[in-house]
């Protein structure tokens, strides 16, 4: 009996991944120069500038944390 439920897993898995890949492509490039007043470019034109700041921002936060934990607990083991 479990092998007949992997089977049908299996095939269910397959059939998946088959379907995941039907689908429609995105939207047409509109062309044209954005500088010149024409339409943004595709994903916008937003930079990342700040967000990239945000990120590594919160990535040495987390790391800094991170070290002062682990530092802390080092010197509660070599208090005991």
């Amino acid at each position: 009996m479990k092998r007949i439920k992997t089977y049908i897993l299996s095939i269910l898995l397959v059939f998946a991944t088959i379907v995941s890949f039907a689908q429609m492509n995105g939207p047409e490039d509109p062309g044209g120069d954005p500088e010149q007043g024409g339409d943004p470019p595709l994903g916008g034109g937003a930079s990342l500038e700040g967000g990239l700041l945000l990120l590594i921002t919160a990535g040495l936060a987390y790391g800094g944390k991170k070290v002062y934990s682990i530092i802390k607990e080092n010197e509660a083991e070599l208090e005991a």
